[in-house]
């Protein structure tokens, strides 16, 4: 009987926790029952600001991007992604357990998965200098860096997971734009692909204490036929929670080793 009862609770805290289920172990402060976000009552409250006067936009925020359907979850209905013939092929025969993501390899934008990430300012005597954009998952590649002291683009760029992002203020609202993206990340679990010409452009605005938008400007004319406008909102964690240490790798190993088939959620044993 014990052992049925332990198992029994262990598949409640993979169902119920935005977490991946090799993770669910990890989660010691929250409770079985739902996702930690922010408190309704708490959600329309102002939105702070840092002592230049900049919206704080540091979160840690779940959500805001894509994660198994760039189409559906960016606002747009079934088939209106412009996808090429060749870019939608592509799509349709991809297999999500084969996705790079699965392997620990970064994601990249605008996916987010269900782990919480955060904004780091870094400061200097000269103001704000960089942006850092950290994930609670391993796999999500360490950081990425956003350029805040107002360089261009590099004209030699190397394809990387990341691109080059420079990123300036529109007001109240954080703009990002990214170039120089190698072409192996998908954009959703679904396997929607890009190629080494795509430009993307993040508009953040923090609407209220608990809300984050990101207005996201998808400009890639290797894949797709068109610049596509796609919108993502992301809510406030729990103020009484941060970002936790979670190494893809290390509990991949571990998932190998007890015989777990990456992507798919069940055991070859």
């Amino acid at each position: 009987m014990r052992k049925l009862l332990v198992i029994s609770t262990v598949i409640v805290l993979t169902l119920t926790l935005p977490v991946h289920s090799n993770a669910q172990n990890q989660v010691r402060s929250v409770s079985a029952g739902g996702t930690p976000l922010l408190p309704d009552n708490l959600v329309k409250s102002p939105v702070p600001r840092l002592p230049d006067g900049k919206p704080d936009l540091t979160g840690p925020w779940v959500g805001g991007g894509s994660n198994a359907d760039i189409e559906r979850e960016g606002g747009l209905k079934p088939g209106e992604l412009p996808l090429l013939p060749w870019a939608k092929e592509l799509r349709d025969k991809r297999k999500e357990q084969d996705e790079p993501y699965t392997a620990c390899l970064p994601m990249s934008v605008p996916r987010v998965n269900p782990y919480p990430w955060k904004f780091a300012m870094t400061y200097t005597s000269k103001g704000l200098t960089q942006i850092y954009i950290l994930h609670e998952t391993g796999d999500a590649g360490a950081h990425r860096v956003v350029y805040m002291d107002g360089r261009k683009h590099p004209d030699d760029l190397l394809p990387s997971w990341w691109g080059h992002s420079i990123g300036k203020w529109e007001g109240d609202t954080l703009v990002v734009d990214t170039i120089g993206y190698n072409e192996k990340f998908w954009f959703d679990s679904r396997g929607t692909p890009h190629t080494e010409k795509l430009h993307t452009i993040e508009r953040f605005t923090r609407t209220n204490y608990g809300t984050l938008v990101n207005e996201f400007t998808l400009d890639d004319p290797g894949a797709f036929s068109r610049p596509v406008q796609l919108k993502f909102t992301a809510r406030l964690l729990r103020p009484d929670l941060d970002l936790m240490e979670y190494i893809c790798l290390e509990n991949n190993q571990v998932g190998a080793a007890g015989g777990y088939v990456p992507g798919t959620g069940t055991s070859n044993k």
